[in-house]
């Protein structure tokens, strides 16, 4: 995996060393307007995303419900955000209704390595779900969780409070930024990557991120939601 571009102090963010904050007064300062930007790129794209996107949520439900009138359109699930804060994120339900009872007996079958669970062929995705998550749609839903401040377009993806018992105090470092609808790892390896290195590739995210780096990674990402095949 290439880390080129790795800021000078890049061994602070490696396992096994002691914990990092990944900027100094100075560059807390510089970041004050980047987090400002930031934030308004948040609202303001989230809004038009939310406006512009509502007939295709419309069509979305419906045909969740043809396909499994019991189950709710979205689906609910309490996310891990910054400074370890609780909150809902929502998603279109991809998955049959009782997938999270049928979770436990599927854990053996867990492709990817460390705090994190996924399954390629997933018995639980519904057939419209399959679509959903192959071209990441079942994301937009969180495009709400953008607008009211829990999530950003940008960051590392809010973990499950299961997967963060599991944490290391290095590992804990993802969670000191508000967590984010896509990110470095998704553009750059999306499922190719074990949970070690995906932690590694959000804190570089963290150190050397910009506008510009953010703005790259949207654009990135909607490219990818429209020719990548590789989501799961």
């Amino acid at each position: 995996m290439s880390m080129e571009n790795l800021p000078d102090d890049y061994e602070a963010v490696m396992p096994g060393t002691t914990f990092y904050m990944p900027y100094g007064t100075k560059q807390m300062q510089d970041k004050t307007s980047y987090l400002v930007t930031k934030r308004l790129l948040d609202m303001i794209l989230s809004a038009v995303g939310l406006i512009v996107l509502l007939p295709l949520f419309v069509v979305i439900a419906i045909l969740i419900k043809l396909e499994d009138p019991k189950g709710t359109v979205f689906f609910k699930q309490t996310r891990v955000g910054k400074n370890e804060k609780l909150f809902n994120m929502y998603k279109f339900r991809s998955m049959v209704s009782n997938a999270e009872e049928l979770k436990k007996d599927l854990m053996a079958l867990n492709e990817v390595s460390g705090a994190m669970f996924k399954i390629k062929n997933d018995p639980r995705i519904t057939k419209m779900g399959r679509f959903l998550r192959k071209t990441s749609i079942d994301e937009i839903p969180q495009l709400w969780n953008v607008l009211i401040g829990d999530m950003s377009l940008v960051g590392p993806r809010p973990p499950l409070p299961s997967e963060v018992e599991q944490y290391s105090d290095y590992d804990k470092q993802r969670l000191l930024v508000t967590p984010g609808c896509t990110g470095y790892w998704q553009v750059t390896a999306r499922n190719s990557v074990g949970f070690e290195e995906m932690v590694q590739m959000d804190l570089k995210y963290i150190h050397v991120r910009s506008t510009w780096l953010d703005l790259k990674i949207i654009v990135k990402t909607a490219f990818m939601m429209i020719f990548s095949r590789d989501a799961y």
